[in-house]
């Protein structure tokens, strides 16, 4: 990592080399295929690795693109299914490189599978498995309770959330329940996927997810309530992660907490059930306690960071989509119809029912419930197959209006955006298996298009793929390890027009259009941070179109 970009006063924004803009993970030879050209070319060509012309065709004007200020063309070449390596020409530019082949997701989703262990807190990373990215254990000592310091806890594990070393039980829940819906929906993607990892006797993304479903029993109390997060009180410098050596706390519990707790642990026990019996059976158990916590303390109990702390707050204004989502997934696990009822009660208050982030839920207890009712009629599991194929069919209109078939309001383009953009490709994945609208598939893969460099920067935004890629991104230890390359894998927030700290406004003019309102610098928080719930949404949208 370069660590001028740390400073800036020396911050400097990186170009990219090609002209035109094209998915630089690559095609499966049967998708369409389509580049972007933000300039004036009636005619394009697709060369391979040769230099040979193995395509020609015409452009199509689609006009001015107001999220990125483009006047754009798009060169379909969906035609060329043969395998192999490519560049588009146009104009005098090129593309990056990119292959069509069947394979052409498997590193991708590699990568960003095996990012979650390079982000394992409480543990070595062992040369054997993370390579030139090994450190020693960290974050290990015992943690004491904000409310009463004298009391300390074991809760070490789990993954790092972000460009921080904090761990928190929201974020790591909706990380957690993302890898498990596709490892539940797309069972044969990931039941060969090797992740180079210790080997846990189950396939290895289960083996992960296990890792931090782990920590989050560790986060449960006795009574059920579960705390909302364990991080030191300020954020750690540019250190290694075995660095760390502040004291570690362990703040207050939170209803939202406790209710995506429940949720996850109880989709869990369901899948884990044919690996590991005993894991499973503890995982139920400590589902049921959280549900029963919650059904003793109905009341909203949020969460603010105290004075003093600085870290991570995960704040939401109530619980509604978190009891929806424990209730459904206690339903599903246990087909008890008390969940049922008390879900349906959710169902009443005012939340999206589509939603897939880490604060609005709603998406993750419906689908739950869709998949427990899967094959029987039911008027609640009719409305809310319904809502995802409105939500769809919105989402694909946004698509049709972009230049580059990117789903995604113009107030979109906040902290985190891509996390939007495949939370959207999410829903097209699911409006498909649920709907059947098969032309949800090719809307869901625009969205990994554009996160994969056809946008209006060119960029790739997972480091180690393609030729322009993210690398300086704002987390520690690929800051602190002193190697060139960031590991691989990492989802960078991606643009952010509210440009929400001093380095962005320092290299970004105010009236950039908001797709253009990003820059590889290590010290942007606002823009180039990673989180384990930026993957994941990833993860699911790779399962699904392979």
């Amino acid at each position: 990592m370069d660590k001028k970009y740390f400073d800036s006063s020396a911050a400097e924004l990186k170009y990219t080399p090609f002209g035109i803009f094209v998915d630089q993970a690559g095609y499966t030879p049967d998708r369409r295929k389509i580049a972007v050209i933000p300039f004036d070319a009636e005619d394009f060509t697709v060369c391979d690795d040769k230099g040979d012309i193995v395509f020609e065709g015409k452009t199509v004007y689609f006009g001015y693109d107001e999220d990125s200020g483009d006047t754009v063309r798009t060169a379909d070449f969906s035609e060329l299914k043969t395998e192999g390596i490519y560049r588009v020409h146009a104009g005098g530019r090129t593309s990056a490189l990119f292959r069509i082949g069947s394979d052409a997701y498997d590193k991708l989703l590699y990568d960003i599978s095996k990012a979650y262990y390079y982000l394992r807190c409480g543990c070595a990373l062992e040369p054997e498995y993370a390579g030139v990215y090994h450190h020693k254990p960290c974050h290990c000592p015992a943690a004491s309770l904000y409310e009463d310091s004298s009391v300390t806890l074991d809760v070490s594990g789990g993954w790092h959330d972000a460009g921080d070393y904090g761990r928190y039980v929201t974020a790591g829940a909706v990380a957690a329940a993302h890898l498990l819906y596709a490892y539940k929906l797309f069972p044969n993607v990931f039941d060969g996927l090797k992740l180079d990892i210790p080997d846990g006797g189950m396939p290895d993304i289960l083996t992960e997810i296990r890792y931090e479903l782990e920590w989050l029993l560790k986060m449960q109390r006795e009574d059920g309530g579960v705390y909302h997060k364990v991080t030191t009180m300020h954020h750690a410098p540019f250190i290694m992660p075995e660095e760390d050596n502040a004291p570690l706390v362990v703040f207050p519990v939170s209803s939202m907490a406790v209710a995506d707790f429940a949720a996850v642990t109880a989709l869990a026990s369901g899948i884990y059930k044919k690996f590991d019996n005993n894991f499973a059976e503890t995982l139920c158990k400590a589902a049921k306690k959280s549900a029963d916590w919650l059904e003793e303390h109905p009341e909203f109990i949020g969460f603010k960071n105290p004075e003093g702390c600085n870290t991570g707050g995960y704040y939401e204004r109530d619980d509604n989509s978190n009891r929806y989502w424990a209730y459904a997934e206690m339903y599903a696990l246990t087909g008890d119809t008390l969940y049922k009822d008390k879900m349906l009660a959710q169902m009443e208050k005012d939340f999206p029912l589509t939603e897939f982030g880490y604060g609005e839920v709603g998406g993750l207890g419906s689908l739950a419930y869709l998949l427990a009712e899967r094959g029987s009629y039911d008027e609640t599991a009719d409305k809310l197959k319904k809502t995802f194929a409105d939500q769809a069919e919105v989402l694909k209109k946004l698509s049709a209006k972009s230049g580059y078939g990117l789903a995604l309001e113009r107030s979109g383009y906040h902290w985190g955006s891509n996390m939007t953009v495949m939370k959207n490709g999410m829903i097209f994945a699911v409006n498909c298996l649920l709907n059947g609208d098969k032309s949800a598939k090719e809307y869901a893969a625009n969205q990994l298009d554009y996160l994969m460099g056809k946008n209006a920067l060119g960029i790739s935004y997972v480091s180690g793929t393609g030729e322009f890629r993210v690398n300086e991104l704002h987390l520690r230890p690929a800051f602190a390890d002193g190697i060139d390359e960031c590991m691989p894998g990492m989802v960078s927030g991606g643009p952010n027009k509210g440009l929400n700290d001093p380095f962005a406004q320092a290299v970004i003019p105010s009236d950039t259009p908001p797709m253009k309102c990003f820059a590889d610098l290590a010290a942007s928080y606002s823009m180039n941070e990673i989180t384990i719930y930026w993957n994941s949404p990833a993860v699911f949208v790779l399962a699904f179109l392979k």
